[in-house]
């Protein structure tokens, strides 16, 4: 007996009562068919002497579940009065082939400049093994196209992905980008690789589209416009009245330049000789007026100074706040240029610098691990006067050595010129 998978086939069974009684019989389907095999009716009851012929109704899904090929069918035949006696009949049904494969691809529409790639996914919704084959189509030969795998071999059920590569021969230069449709076309190939053209392996028609887009699109070609036209205007307009105004700049400053003391002396005479060759003697008012050797910029009068610098070495623990300080030594005036401010472990929190009462900086530590200052004009510190630092502690950092720290470490610089006063 031969059925379709999503069709019908029927055949009988005739059941005959060969006992001395009235006998029920009931019928049930066995066997690999069973679930898609019905009898009708399920029951019969005979005199004896008598027998009645049943239909067997056959409805197979279209699912790959249900493979082609031969299965066997079984009734069993159950006697209600001597169950002993119950028989199985069997035969064998045929199932034939259908061909169905689901194909997508994705994306529908590719962007690039030369080529796009795009995926199929296809799946044997038949009940036998096939192997897939692409066609693609295009209006022109613009186009060209490569499958990786080319032909995958589909188990019922199967899905498989193959990958559609598209690549066009020649790049867009300048202007719109150009799109290039293409069509898909997915069927069976037999063991010649030659494509089945049934209507039951054809699939329909998958449409795509390729956009190419040019190398330089519109705005790059406006910017590069714009910048060529401020290039020529930097070199026909801007650049040579700068280049004058520099000239003229450079010219005054060199006439306004005084000419220095002691360069002034007549013909043949040495610069800064008065006549004798004896120089004059600087006296009268203004003489001495300039800052002698030891005497600070703030009036004070000094005996000479020297470079000095100090260090603060500051532990806080996590959460708290504490201080660190350097005292200016008494009759003395501490003339600050440098401070080098080391954060080694990357601390978290603040720390404000303060030179007595004048707060310098506050800066947080997590935005620095070493942090210097300068200045050409010496900040002065007068004699008991201290450099302050307060380092609040929020999260401790973790060295070079890896471990994380117990407490926040901070260390403080502090360099400069010391200049002893007199009493």
């Amino acid at each position: 007996m031969t059925v379709t998978p999503g069709g019908t086939a029927t055949t009988g069974l005739t059941v005959r009562n060969d006992s001395d009684i009235v006998e029920a019989y009931s019928l049930e389907v066995v066997g690999d068919c069973a679930s898609w095999t019905t009898v009708e009716p399920a029951r019969v009851s005979l005199y004896p002497g008598t027998s009645e012929t049943v239909t067997i109704r056959l409805d197979p899904p279209r699912s790959p579940d249900i493979r082609a090929g031969e299965m066997p069918l079984a009734i069993r035949v159950l006697p209600t009065e001597h169950p002993e006696a119950v028989r199985v009949p069997e035969t064998t049904v045929h199932v034939e082939e259908f061909h169905e494969l689901r194909t997508e691809v994705r994306p529908r529409r590719r962007r690039g400049w030369l080529r796009g790639r795009y995926r199929l996914a296809v799946r044997n919704e038949g009940n036998t093994p096939v192997q897939a084959g692409f066609t693609p189509g295009q209006a022109g030969e613009e186009l060209a196209f490569a499958f990786s795998p080319a032909g995958p071999k589909l188990e019922p059920g199967e899905s498989a992905e193959v990958g559609l590569r598209v690549r066009t021969g020649k790049p867009v230069w300048f202007g719109a980008p150009v799109v290039w449709p293409f069509t898909l076309t997915t069927a069976e190939t037999g063991d010649q690789d030659e494509a089945r053209t049934d209507d039951s392996t054809v699939q329909p028609v998958l449409d795509a589209e390729f956009v190419q887009i040019p190398i330089f699109p519109k705005w790059l070609i406006a910017v590069l416009a714009a910048l060529l036209a401020l290039l020529i205007a930097w070199f026909a307009l801007v650049r040579p009245a700068v280049r004058s105004a520099a000239k003229e700049a450079a010219d005054e400053v060199v006439q306004l330049r005084p000419t220095p003391p002691g360069e002034q002396g007549g013909e043949g005479e040495t610069p800064g000789s008065g006549p004798g060759g004896a120089s004059p003697s600087p006296t009268g008012p203004g003489s001495g007026q300039g800052q002698g050797p030891g005497e600070g910029g703030d009036g004070t009068a000094g005996t000479g100074g020297q470079q000095s610098s100090a260090t603060i070495d500051l532990k806080t623990s996590s959460g708290q706040t504490k201080t660190g300080t350097y005292k200016v030594p008494e009759k003395s005036v501490f003339g600050v240029t440098d401070i080098v401010v080391a954060n080694f472990q990357g601390d978290e929190g603040v720390m404000t610098i303060s030179f007595g009462d004048r707060k310098i900086t506050t800066i947080a530590l997590e935005t620095f691990r070493n942090q210097d200052y300068h200045w050409v004009t010496p900040i002065k510190i007068p004699a008991n006067d201290t450099v302050t630092i307060d380092v609040t502690c929020s999260e401790p950092g973790t060295p070079a050595t890896g471990r994380k720290a117990q407490g926040c470490h901070e260390v403080l610089n502090v360099s400069g010129e010391l200049i002893r006063t007199e009493q």
